[in-house]
C-alpha cells in the first residue's frame, strides 16, 4: 500500500483555510468594502469571457482533481 503525500494534504488545508479566513473577514467587516467570494464571482461572471473563463477553470480543476491519473475505462485489456 502506498503513502500518502502528506505535504498535499497540507497544502490542500492551508488553501481551504485562507479560504474560510477571507469569507470569515469579508462577513465580518461588511462595512469596509472587503469583498466576499460570491461580490468576486459576480464581478468576474458580469462578463462573457469572464464566465467562460470559470467555467474552463473549472473543467480544469475537476480534470485533474478526479479523472487524472485514474485506470477504470483506460485500463490495457488483457
Amino acid at each position: 500500500m502506498t503513502e500518502h503525500p502528506v505535504i498535499g494534504y497540507l497544502v490542500w488545508a492551508v488553501l481551504f483555510g485562507a479560504l474560510f479566513a477571507w469569507e470569515g473577514v469579508a462577513l465580518v467587516r461588511t462595512g469596509d468594502g472587503f469583498p466576499t467570494l460570491s461580490d468576486a464571482l459576480r464581478a468576474v461572471m458580469r462578463y462573457p469571457f469572464g464566465r467562460w473563463a470559470l467555467f474552463a477553470l473549472w473543467l480544469w480543476f475537476g480534470w485533474h482533481t478526479f479523472v487524472r491519473g485514474w485506470h477504470f475505462l483506460l485500463r490495457d485489456a488483457p
